[in-house]
């Protein structure tokens, strides 16, 4: 079956079980689901939601957390992966969001790339769920799941699934479709054993009809 064949067949289903998906990140404006997206990198939703609250608290915006020192970031990340890294991140965002962008996040897949730790795959989720951009983000989830269910071929990387996924999707699914696809990758589509069985999508799965 077609890449195009698979993602015909999968998106009524997952419309009909998950009609608003979003992100599990948890946040109240722009600038925090900047901060958790950057904190997310090679870290899951569930430790960046615990971490995040105790940090809003003390940095709520731009402005707090740019007049933060890197040590006091870092007490409040450090049990997120690369906490100094990171702290210097949301500094310099915080900094650069003030001075060159009017505290306003910009929609510019570009622009927002320009921002300290903001690369490729952040700026697609930020430019997906604030501004409802076509802008597809490839994380370890959606990477996986689209070879294996067969949505891409042989794509090596995440700008090759990226590119392979804008050419089959219509512009108006790329949103709901990066959630699903993490979702389905988080929960049921796993790494090393993923649920085949109890799969909503398995008859149009590649992976499942010639591997399983």
């Amino acid at each position: 079956m077609k890449p195009s064949e698979i993602l015909k067949n999968i998106i009524p289903i997952f419309e009909k079980n998950s009609p608003n998906p979003k992100t599990e990140l948890e946040y109240i404006d722009p600038f925090q689901l900047a901060v958790a997206v950057i904190l997310s990198a090679q870290c899951t939703d569930v430790r960046v939601n615990m971490v995040t609250p105790k940090l809003f608290k003390v940095f709520p915006t731009a402005e707090k957390m740019a007049k933060a020192t890197i040590e006091e970031v870092f007490d409040l990340i450090k049990s997120i992966s690369y906490p100094n890294n990171k702290a210097k991140h949301l500094i310099g965002m915080s900094k650069m969001l003030i001075e060159e962008f009017n505290n306003q996040l910009p929609s510019d897949i570009e622009l927002l790339q320009k921002l300290p730790g903001v690369g490729r795959k952040t700026a697609n989720v930020l430019a997906s769920v604030l501004f409802n951009k076509p802008t597809f983000a490839v994380d370890t989830h959606v990477f996986r799941v689209c070879n294996r269910i067969g949505l891409t071929i042989n794509a090596k990387n995440p700008l090759q699934t990226e590119q392979q996924i804008l050419a089959i999707a219509e512009p108006a699914q790329i949103p709901n479709l990066h959630h699903w696809l993490i979702l389905h990758g988080r929960y049921v589509c796993k790494a090393r054993k993923p649920l085949c069985e109890e799969c909503l999508i398995n008859k149009f799965c590649n992976y499942f009809l010639y591997f399983v």
